[in-house]
Formats: C-alpha cells, sequence, structure tokens
C-alpha cells in the first residue's frame, strides 16, 4: 500500500528482523536441547490480527516456549546441560521416564555419560601434571639459563694458582716453589694427549664429546641407585668442571639445579677441547697434585705427553678417590675399570688391553724434593723481595704461574759455596760466620749468593732458619775508602795530592792511629799510597776537612750501595766516621759487591739484581732486564764517570798484592780489604783489646765484583784457628782469592782501561823515604805480634785544626792532611775513648 512500510528480512514482509524458521513440531530434535533464541527484532503489530499472548506468539518470530523453565530442577549454568551442549563429547539422552537419582532431585547420568565424565577428569589431571612436570620446569630453566653466569675456562685459568719455577742463567732449573693450594701446572688445549682425555671419558662421562652438558639417562640412573642404596653419580664432565671451577660441592637441589643450567649454558658458549682442557687443570689427582699436568709427574715422574694408556687409565681412575692413592686394591680396581671401558668404547685395543701392564708409582714425595733442586732459600728470598718492589708479589706470581730466570750462574754458584766453606774450615770459634757475593758489572746480575747455611742448630738442638748474612748490614771499615776516594776525585782532586800520614794524629778533637803504634805513610804520603796502605790519619782528615760526609755517603749511593728504606744499608753522616766505615755507617756484602761493580765497569751504573727475566706460565715475556744499558755512575758526564772510576781503580790495584793476594792468571784485578775492631767489654781479658768484630775482601777485575765478609753477629771477639784476631786478609782474602782463581779459570784474558789522571797526578810526586819504625803492611795486616794492634782512634778534649771550608780548593800547605780518627764510635765498633784513655782502630 502506498505509505505502507516494508518490512524486509521475513516471507511476505510479515517476519520480525532476525527470523529463523521453527523446528518441526515446535520441539527441538530428540537428544538436543537447543537454547532459546535471541530477542527478535521490534516488530510493529499488524492492524489485522487479534492480539495473543507474547508467550506463544511463534508466528510473530519467537521461539516456541521451553518448558524446561517449568522444571524446578533445570539449571541453565550447569555443567552437564547447558555447556555440555557445546562439547564436542557431549551425548545426552532424554530420560522419558523422567528418572531420578535420588540426590538433590537431578536425573541420573547414564553409564555412557558417566564414562565419559571419567575420561575428562584424567585428561585434566594429566594436563596439570604434564605442566607441573614438564611445562613449569621448562619455564624455569630458560629464566635460569639466562639469570646464571658460567665461569669460562679462560676466567678459572686466570684464578688458578700454580708453582713459581725458578731457573739458573743457563735456564736449566734451579727449583719450583709450590702454593699451599697443591701443584699444578695448566696446559693449553693443544697439549692435552688424546690417550689422556679418552682415558677420563671412560671413566667419567663417556659420552662427553656429544652430550650437551648433562645426561638424563644418567641422572634417572644415579637417582635408581641412590634410592636401591648403588652407587655412581649422573653428573658429565661438564657438570664436574662447572662444580670445581665454582668451588660449590653443596648437596641441595638449588645447587644441582643451576648446575644443569650452567653446564648446559657452557656447552653452548665453549668448545669441547676448552672444557675438557680446563678440567683437567683442575681437578685434584691426589699427592698434592692439582691437574693432570702435576699429577703426571707426582705419580711417574714424567710429563704428561709421555704418559701411555696405562699410566692414563691410572689417574683417571684417581679422580672418583684421590685421597686413596695408598689403597693399592683401590687403585689396581680403578685402573681395570678404565681400561675395561676404554676397549668398550672402542678407543682401545682387546689386544692392548690383554698387554696392559699395571704402570710403576714413583715413591710419594719424591717428586716434590726433585723439584725442590738446588734452590737456596736466602736466593729465593732475595728474588722475592726483588719482584715485589716492581710489584710483582707471591700471590700475582702463583697465579700466573711465573717462570723466573735467575742471574745466577750454576758454576759460579757452587764456587762461591766451596771458597768460603773451605777456608771455614777448621776454624776453632763458633762464633765466625762467612758470606760471598759475586755481581757481574756489565750487566749488574748476581752471578753467585751465599750468606750461610739456611738452617742451624737452635739452642734447644732442633733445625731452625739461618741468617742470611749477606743481607746483613755490619761495618765496612776500610773497604770504605773506595768511596771516600770517590768523592774526593769528584772535587777535582787527584792521586798525587799528599797528607799527614803519619799515626797518632789529632783530627776534629781525635786521636786517630794507623795500623799499629808507630806505624806511619810519612808527613808527604800521597792519596794513591795512603790507600795501598790503608792510612787511617790521611782518610779521616780527607772526610772531616774536605770532602765531608755526606759527599762520602752520595758516592757510596751512586755506585751501587742501597740505603734503608729500601735496602738495608746505613751511610752515616753526622759525623767522620763513614771514613773508616765505622760508627753508624753499615753495608751488606751485596752492597759492597754491586758498589766496587761501578768501578770494574768503568764508572757504569747498573742495579744489582737477581732477575734477567720473568714470565707466565705460556712463556709470555712480562719484562726483561737484559735491555738495561746503565748509566754514567759519577757524573752526567759518561767520559767523566769513567775518568772518576779508573783513577779508583788505579788506587786500588797496589792494594792486592799488598794484602799478600795476587790477581788471577790472565785478569788484572783490583780491590780493599776492611777490618773493624772489637768494642772490648770491662770483664774481657786484656787480650781482647786486640780482637776483631769484622773482616771483609772487597775487590774485582772487569768481569766480576766480588765481596766476601768474615765476621761474626755483632760485637764479638773473633780469632783464627792459632788463636789470633782475624784481619781482612787472613780469612777473607783467601777466600776471595779461591773464588776468583776458580770462576776465572779458562775465561779470556782481560785488562782495566786506561783513563787519564784526575788533578795531581801520583806519578808525579816522590814519596821521601820514611824514618819511622817499621809498621804492618796495612790497617788488615795482622800485627808482628799479638799486642801490636791495628789502627784505632781517640777523641782528645780539644782540637785546633781548622780545615778549608766547601768552596776553597786548597793547595799543599804543611800539615794540613793530617788529623785523623778511627771509627771506634758506633754499635759495632764501640764508643771512641777520650782524654788520652787507649785508642780505638779500624782497618
Amino acid at each position: 500500500m502506498p505509505g505502507e512500510r516494508r518490512r524486509e528480512g521475513a516471507p511476505n514482509g510479515n517476519s520480525t528482523q532476525g527470523f529463523r524458521q521453527p523446528p518441526p513440531n515446535g520441539r527441538p530434535p530428540q537428544g538436543r536441547r537447543v537454547p532459546p533464541p535471541p530477542p527478535p527484532a521490534y516488530a510493529e503489530p499488524d492492524p489485522d490480527r487479534e492480539p495473543e499472548l507474547i508467550t506463544h506468539a511463534a508466528h510473530n518470530g519467537y521461539a516456541p516456549y521451553d518448558d524446561r523453565y517449568d522444571d524446578d530442577r533445570y539449571d541453565p549454568y550447569d555443567d552437564e546441560t547447558s555447556l555440555a551442549q557445546y562439547s564436542d563429547d557431549a551425548d545426552f539422552e532424554d530420560d522419558p521416564e523422567g528418572e531420578e537419582d535420588g540426590k538433590n532431585g537431578k536425573k541420573a547420568l547414564t553409564p555412557k555419560q558417566r564414562k565419559k565424565r571419567r575420561w575428562k577428569i584424567i585428561r585434566r589431571v594429566l594436563y596439570a601434571m604434564f605442566g607441573l612436570f614438564f611445562v613449569v620446569p621448562a619455564i624455569a630453566f630458560v629464566i635460569t639459563y639466562f639469570t646464571v653466569s658460567v665461569p669460562s675456562p679462560q676466567d678459572v685459568l686466570a684464578q688458578q694458582t700454580q708453582p713459581i719455577t725458578f731457573y739458573y742463567a743457563d735456564k736449566s732449573l734451579m727449583g719450583r716453589s709450590v702454593p699451599q693450594g697443591g701443584d699444578r701446572q695448566l696446559l693449553q688445549p693443544n697439549q692435552v694427549p688424546e690417550v689422556i682425555k679418552h682415558a677420563v671419558y671412560s671413566a667419567e662421562d663417556a659420552t662427553f664429546e656429544t652430550n650437551s652438558g648433562f645426561n638424563v639417562m644418567a641422572i634417572l640412573r644415579s637417582v635408581y641407585n641412590q634410592a636401591t642404596g648403588g652407587t655412581g653419580g649422573g653428573s658429565t664432565i661438564s657438570q664436574q668442571y662447572i662444580k670445581q671451577a665454582t668451588k660449590n660441592d653443596q648437596a641441595t637441589l638449588s645447587r644441582k639445579w643451576t648446575e644443569l643450567a650452567k653446564s648446559f649454558k657452557l656447552n653452548n658458549e665453549t668448545s669441547k677441547s676448552d672444557i675438557i682442557t680446563g678440567y683437567l687443570n683442575i681437578v685434584f689427582f691426589g699427592r698434592g697434585a692439582n691437574g693432570v699436568a702435576a699429577a703426571s709427574k707426582a705419580y711417574f715422574g714424567k710429563d704428561v705427553s709421555q704418559l701411555n694408556a696405562s699410566e692414563a687409565a691410572l689417574l683417571a681412575g684417581m679422580i672418583q678417590g684421590p685421597s686413596r692413592d695408598r689403597d693399592t686394591e683401590y687403585v689396581h680396581k680403578r685402573w681395570n675399570y678404565v681400561l675395561d671401558q676404554m676397549v668398550a668404547n672402542h678407543w682401545l685395543s682387546p689386544a692392548d688391553r690383554k698387554a696392559a701392564q699395571f704402570p710403576t708409582l714413583i715413591p710419594r714425595g719424591q717428586q716434590k724434593k726433585q723439584d725442590a733442586g738446588t734452590l737456596d732459600y736466602f736466593i729465593q728470598q732475595r728474588i722475592m723481595d726483588e719482584l715485589k718492589s716492581k710489584g710483582y708479589d707471591e700471590d700475582k706470581l702463583y697465579s700466573t704461574g711465573a717462570k723466573i730466570y735467575t742471574t745466577i750462574d750454576p758454576n759460579a754458584q757452587k764456587q762461591a759455596i766451596q771458597a768460603v766453606q773451605s777456608n771455614m774450615e777448621g776454624q776453632t770459634d763458633p762464633s765466625i760466620l762467612g758470606a760471598l757475593v759475586a755481581v757481574d758489572p756489565r750487566t749488574g746480575g748476581v752471578l753467585a749468593y751465599y750468606g750461610g747455611p739456611n738452617t742451624i742448630k737452635g739452642d734447644n738442638g732442633k733445625d731452625t732458619l739461618g741468617v742470611d748474612w749477606a743481607n746483613t748490614a755490619q761495618n765496612p771499615g776500610s773497604s770504605m775508602k773506595a768511596y771516600d776516594l770517590t768523592a774526593w776525585l769528584k772535587m777535582g782532586k787527584g792521586l798525587g795530592e799528599t797528607f799527614d800520614g803519619t799515626n797518632n794524629r789529632e783530627l776534629g778533637g781525635r786521636i786517630v792511629r794507623n795500623a799499629g803504634e808507630s806505624a806511619s805513610c810519612g808527613p808527604q804520603c800521597t792519596v794513591k799510597k795512603a790507600m795501598e796502605v790503608s792510612a787511617n790519619t790521611v782518610f779521616y782528615d780527607m772526610v772531616l776537612n774536605w770532602t765531608k760526609p755526606a759527599r762520602v755517603a752520595e758516592a757510596a749511593k751512586e755506585a751501587g750501595v742501597v740505603p734503608a728504606p729500601q735496602g738495608k744499608a746505613k751511610l752515616g753522616t753526622s759525623d767522620a766516621n763513614i771514613a773508616l766505615g765505622g760508627g753508624a755507617t753499615s753495608v751488606t756484602p751485596e752492597d759492597m759487591a754491586a758498589g766496587y761493580s761501578s768501578f770494574a765497569s768503568g764508572g757504569v751504573r747498573r742495579t744489582q739484581h737477581f732477575v734477567a727475566r720473568l714470565t707466565n706460565a705460556q712463556d709470555e715475556v712480562i719484562f726483561d732486564e737484559s735491555t738495561d744499558k746503565g748509566k754514567p755512575a759519577f757524573d752526567d758526564n759518561a767520559d767523566k764517570s769513567k775518568q772518576i772510576a779508573g783513577n779508583v781503580t788505579e788506587a786500588l790495584v797496589p792494594v792486592i798484592a799488598e794484602s799478600k793476594l795476587k790477581c788471577p792468571d790472565g785478569h788484572d784485578c783490583a780491590g780493599k780489604t776492611g777490618t773493624q775492631q772489637y768494642d772490648p767489654k770491662d770483664s774481657d781479658p786484656s787480650s781482647y783489646k786486640d780482637r776483631n768484630a769484622q773482616t771483609w775482601m772487597v775487590g774485582y777485575t772487569p768481569s766480576v765484583s766480588v765481596a766476601v765478609w768474615v765476621g761474626g753477629d755483632g760485637n764479638r771477639p773473633l780469632h783464627d784457628k792459632n788463636d789470633r784476631p782475624i784481619f781482612g786478609k787472613t780469612i777473607a782474602g783467601p777466600t776471595w782469592q779461591d773464588f776468583m782463581d776458580s770462576y776465572l779459570k779458562d775465561k779470556p784474558s782481560e785488562k782495566f782501561d786506561q783513563v787519564p789522571p784526575i788533578g795531581k797526578d801520583a806519578a808525579d810526586i816522590v814519596t821521601p823515604t820514611r824514618t819511622a819504625p817499621p809498621r804492618t803492611s796495612s790497617s788488615d795486616a795482622p800485627p808482628p805480634t799479638s799486642s801490636e794492634p791495628p789502627s784505632s782512634s781517640a777523641p782528645p778534649s780539644s782540637s785546633s785544626h781548622h780545615p778549608p771550608s766547601d768552596t776553597t780548593t786548597p793547595t799543599r800547605p804543611s800539615g794540613i792532611f793530617g788529623n785523623g780518627t778511627g771509627s771506634g764510635s758506633g754499635s759495632t765498633g764501640g764508643s771512641p775513648v777520650v782524654n788520652g784513655e787507649p785508642p780505638r782502630r779500624t782497618g
């Protein structure tokens, strides 16, 4: 009709929006219930029809009324009714009889429904178990994987302590120092023999090359063994490596869990070759050996590269019980097991297995003694002190497995020990001690070092650590005069200058004596002659009035004496006692050998050292002292420094013959003796006033500088086997001679370089004939009789001498080269005696 609204979506235009065809008979198919349709869209009423009840208006688009809503038992939200209709396994049937199960008035389920319901529950339980035992652990494992850190073999390698190895100058083994954690030698992957790998795989983890860091079957087998009381673990080599590397072996689930994740991650990030090498480097094998390289030496005394299958099997078998190496039965059992497993895994032929013999083991501790070598404890300590001063302490050296190539000549070391011990043999004074140090002037390297026996008998009769007398400071006596002369020459003064060298001179308020009551170098004694005869009066006057003590101390330091706190030496500058090596002045034999080496080298100062080269365990050089070319010692100008050293040498050459010594055949040599007197006590016998406490002989050729000290522990009255006082030339001198002869035998001849004289040349001076009574040859020479004292000094109450200022260059006024004193004051030399009391002496 015109103007009438057109209805869409239904036949004849009388259906509402959302219309759907109702099922036949107005009911859903049997066995399946259909939910009510959604409410219809709004439709305008038909004016030609009578109104009907909305609940039965099927013709206007509503679904037939569902009489289930009249049933009190119906629950549209029940799982088995409304929701089950959408389930694939729903197969409900109408119950025409309307039977009830008697519970809450609900209909009873058919057997088929109950069966389906049971399987649904089972499925849900299985899903839950799967999530609990597989999905959740997998998620947790992934989280753990990304949160844990894995110690790489390189990281672990950097943390391992290894022995420090010492070598002689000829690269022969001197000895090894093993850390407290035990012996360990780290290998690189290419250094691990295949036979070792196969033996360890057979003993610990046959699938190592193919597994992902853990073995599920091995873990299950381990659980079974533990549950049934059996033995055997489930850890792979990767897991064992993690446990060793992290040092965590707590029996906790959290540790095992993280260990699995770390092991898996390790295998994803690191090659198998690196893992097995890292493992073999850190695992303990017993006998104090960490790592297979150390174990090879501890069990067989050979390098790991020399092991055969039988020896490799024994070591691999010890991993599970390293502390049972004394249990012969256990060791044999493990050895057989590993060999059988090697055959089973095709790493050893049955024929070789049958022919295998149990390997021969070296006695426990034998390798440790061999590794100790001939390393002298005092040398080891000097080396460690030197490296520590360079920033390489003990911990750093152990962590790198340091290889220390020393400057010690093995032959020179033997000769030094022999020289000291042979000259001490037969001595009846138990207080006499000896030390010898030899330095190479061309490098500064210590060639030989003997500080005495490493162990001595204590008061209780037990062995105790000895004292390193080569590194103990003592009064040097007249051997200090070489530095007096150096300071003099640096002022431009020469060997031809003359002093009053007569005996018993009053200098600076003290009486200075020469060697013997009436000994005299004469009133016109040249410096060169004074050095030859060791005239105390000349050198005391020289230092007191000309060079001053500070210049002598400076010259000694320039030559190579190392004072405290860097060294042990003390250079007293408060008085002139430094001139004669007494009072507060004390030096070590090492200091003196190093100091005189600067004269031997022609004025080139090279720091004395024990370490020529330092490398790590992989032979990477850390530092090399061979590149040290030295520097001028006594002047910035190398030629001037050489001239000063050459003039000192010229003055020291005649001392050798004066001291009844001689140079080795074909070699020029020079040197100086030294003696420090014993400071007597009131209770001492009168003969003790002539006893000496310290004696020296320091001398050199162009290729070696040697200092020998023979003395006592502090202030002790020493005597020789004839019960006479000892001097520099009586024991120390012959010891020096024996070493020089043996060391330089068959070595090329050598001469000192000639240098121009400084200042007044001694060759231009004619020394007047002395009229004084005969004297001893030097302050270090024994007197003709036991009652004739060597040089000494004592201060008088006053002095009338007025020395020139430091800026005045003296000519040769009569009498100014007189005045002197001995080294009487000090802890070892005693205090000088005043006002006419018996004078003190020094050599």
